[in-house]
């Protein structure tokens, strides 16, 4: 009986509800003329916001003195949108605990998968430098791990002496404050800047 009586309410309230609105039509004509401008404001405004990001990410300048007074994570995400600038738009900053050695990751243009590691000095030059343990734990994780096509390690300090023969026994790349003055400086890219590249993952299909 309740049942009853509520179904008969519910149905006597939608019938006065769907008579309410045939009589003020115009108000919902109002409403969805609100709600669509509202909706295309909105849109301009996101197209408007995207296109000014990519005109900055594109003019993206930094200086070593800024770079060295960054936090470490901003030093891992000043990286990536560096990658950013030249053309990798998938460069997302990883680095944090558990991170196995990658910090940033990216493919560039030419479909090779970037795995970097950052290792920031508040004192730059004059801080302690990058030493052959850090190299190993990337070397055992870059490729295995993360599929990294190009392996690099990257500081805005300096390498110990033993870094650089490792480094090319193993196929690693390393940016030194130099190297990466150059690239921040919006000079060239960054596979522009390093030697002994591996070729592009479609020329070593075409190669096998």
């Amino acid at each position: 009986m309740v049942l009853a009586i509520a179904a008969g309410a519910g149905a006597g309230l939608c019938v006065a509800v769907g008579q309410w609105l045939l009589g003020n039509w115009w108000l919902l004509a109002v409403l969805a003329g609100l709600l669509g401008g509202a909706g295309g404001l909105w849109l301009t405004q996101w197209a408007v916001s995207a296109r000014w990001e990519r005109v900055h990410v594109r003019m993206l300048r930094y200086e070593l003195p800024q770079l060295d007074g960054l936090h470490h994570e901003d030093f891992e995400f000043a990286v990536r949108d560096l990658m950013r600038r030249d053309g990798c738009s998938d460069a997302v900053q990883v680095g944090g605990a558990g991170d196995n050695g990658a910090d940033v990751t990216a493919t560039d243009p030419v479909g090779r998968r970037w795995v970097i590691q950052c290792k920031h000095r508040q004192d730059g030059a004059s801080g302690s430098p990058v030493g052959t343990p850090d190299l190993h734990v990337l070397n055992g994780t870059g490729r295995q791990l993360h599929g990294g096509d190009v392996v690099v390690l990257v500081t805005n300090g300096r390498f110990t002496a033993g870094c650089e023969p490792l480094a090319k026994s193993q196929k690693l790349h390393l940016v030194d404050r130099g190297t990466l003055g150059e690239w921040a400086a919006g000079s060239r890219p960054l596979w522009e800047l390093l030697q002994r590249l591996p070729p592009s993952p479609g020329r070593r299909s075409a190669l096998s």
